[in-house]
């Protein structure tokens, strides 16, 4: 064996390792800033010494009722504190954190309250009667802790024998919390939105969860003491991990129940927000807000946006009002953002219209990411970097989940050949940059040619009419499938189906152009994603016109 003298008595030690864990964050944070506004909710706000002592009682409270490592504490929370406290005093007990998607039917919660094995379940009164009727589903014991924001005058009855404060009430503040034994171990269960069959439980760590924390920052370049506003729900891959990141940042949380918006760009210009986070609607309903609801924000406003690929429109409209757009990528299974369309100084001197065509790509891994590349998934080759041929978007590093729950098949065949596989399909650009075509299932093929669903919907935005459009195949019986168009108006415009597709012949071959267009409301995520599976369903039993 090859002598190495860098071996020999140069061990890891209580001195020199220590395992990551997000959850130091916070204990930094009370430390250092003790009297800094850490939450603002309505006329509620906390300190970074209240969140702390706020986060121990409440795992102080867990472990008083025998919640300990491995257990799983499920939350069906709207973004509030209480939901900003579970983020820390979950796991500080050793527990493992269940965000719900707060517009789940009872089935789907009774799965996951089930398949996650939840022993205790955190709950907004809002979502009552779904509740009730999961764990009617559920037929076993469950602890409910019910949770009655101020903030909220709507319909539901608390949910529990007990309601959230008096829960945290006899809980210690100074509960002496212990980091996990291994940096490996699962701070939290998020369960994908699957489309068919039932969803998978991705598991987190405190390694990745970490990680991505701090690469928020650096990657998106938040300077300290930020002030962010939660339009990102908290339950959507726990929130980006910005939960953790606003703590390593000892900035200001300020929370919204409501993505609307009047009260979005009513916190904006009254708390000075810095950040927010959204889906390309998010920004398409705040760029085409009335003037008058943007007036008085004079301040840089910083947007992450994700999700489906922004349309230029968006990224090009936003610019013009004045706040910055950067466009991330990832998946639940990636930690939320794991790829970032980093901007080079010199694209500012571009056209505009250059700028938007570079700054709308998914870009680069980031800074904590090991990698992302473009493969083919069958012979595991990367493609060249011409902008051209297609593969799939892959993912590699500490940002990547540990796998699914209890479904090591799943797992395996994600993490073929040394690599998470996305299912997104995308080219390399010349510049080492990804940029995303569509999904595997969203790729139109008309007549042996494939048109991108996502380039159809790119042309729709430029329309001035539209809000919002997505692109399904439509069954046809001579070309197998054509492009039909689902399109929403802003309110108060009109537009006719012809105008439409003529709008689409003019930029897009022909071919690629819409056959159908059908005007309406979209189906949408509580995240602001269209639902394009209840769409294709739609396509499917109708016909395209000849």
């Amino acid at each position: 064996m090859e002598h190495n003298p860098y071996s020999l008595g140069l061990d890891k030690n209580a001195a020199n390792y220590a395992v990551l864990t997000p959850l130091s964050f916070l204990e930094r944070s009370a430390y250092v800033h003790p009297d800094r506004l850490s939450v603002i909710h309505g006329a509620r706000s906390y300190t970074w010494a209240q969140t702390y002592a706020r986060a121990r009682q409440l795992a102080s409270a867990l472990a008083q009722r025998g919640i300990g490592t491995g257990d799983t504490v499920a939350v069906v929370l709207n973004n509030t504190p209480e939901m900003y406290e579970a983020h820390f005093g979950v796991p500080m007990c050793g527990a493992v954190l269940n965000t719900l998607n707060t517009r789940l039917d009872a089935e789907a919660i009774a799965f996951m309250l089930e398949h996650g094995e939840a022993k205790v379940l955190i709950a907004d009164r809002e979502y009552s009667p779904a509740l009730q009727k999961a764990l009617a589903i559920l037929g076993r014991p469950i602890m409910v802790v019910g949770v009655d924001d101020p903030e909220y005058t709507g319909p539901g009855e608390r949910m529990g024998s007990i309601d959230y404060e008096a829960f945290i009430a006899p809980g210690d503040p100074q509960y002496k919390w212990k980091p996990p034994s291994d940096e490996w171990d699962a701070i939290s269960l998020n369960y994908t939105s699957g489309t068919t069959g039932n969803p998978k439980g991705v598991v987190y760590h405190h390694r990745g969860a970490y990680l991505n924390a701090v690469s928020n920052i650096i990657s998106w370049g938040m300077q300290p003491h930020a002030v962010y506003l939660w339009t990102l729900p908290m339950f959507h891959c726990n929130g980006w991990c910005f939960p953790w990141t606003m703590a390593a940042n000892a900035g200001t949380n300020v929370c919204l129940r409501r993505v609307e918006a009047r009260p979005v760009l009513e916190a904006i210009r009254e708390h000075k927000v810095t950040h927010y986070c959204g889906a390309p609607i998010v920004h398409a309903m705040l760029l085409n807000a009335p003037d008058e609801l943007r007036e008085g924000i004079d301040h840089k406003v910083n947007a992450l946006i994700a999700a489906a690929p922004p349309p230029a429109a968006v990224i090009e409209g936003m610019q013009r009002i004045g706040f910055d757009i950067t466009h991330v990528y990832g998946l639940t299974e990636t930690y939320g953002p794991a790829s970032v369309c980093a901007k080079h100084p010199e694209w500012q001197s571009l056209p505009i219209e250059d700028q938007v065509r570079l700054n709308g790509r998914q870009g680069v891994r980031y800074h904590l990411q090991e990698g992302v590349t473009v493969m083919n998934p069958e012979t595991m080759e990367p493609v060249p970097w011409d902008g051209e041929t297609m593969g799939e978007i892959m993912f590699r590093g500490n940002i990547t989940m540990k796998g699914y729950l209890k479904n090591p098949s799943a797992t395996e065949e994600a993490f073929r050949g040394g690599w998470y596989h996305t299912g997104d399909l995308a080219v390399m650009q010349p510049d080492g940059y990804v940029k995303i075509k569509d999904r595997s299932k969203d790729v139109i093929i008309s007549g042996g040619e494939n048109i991108s669903s996502i380039e159809v919907e790119d042309v729709l935005y430029r329309h001035p009419a539209v809000i919002a459009a997505a692109v399904v195949a439509l069954p046809d019986p001579k070309w197998g499938e054509v492009p039909c168009a689902y399109v929403e108006l802003k309110e108060g415009r009109t537009a006719t189906e012809d105008e439409i597709i003529e709008h689409c012949r003019a930029m897009l071959a022909r071919f690629k152009a819409p056959k159908r267009v059908v005007f309406g409301p979209l189906p949408k995520t509580s995240t602001g994603k269209i639902q394009k599976f209840v769409l294709r369903e739609r396509a499917k039993s109708t016909s395209a016109i000849e």
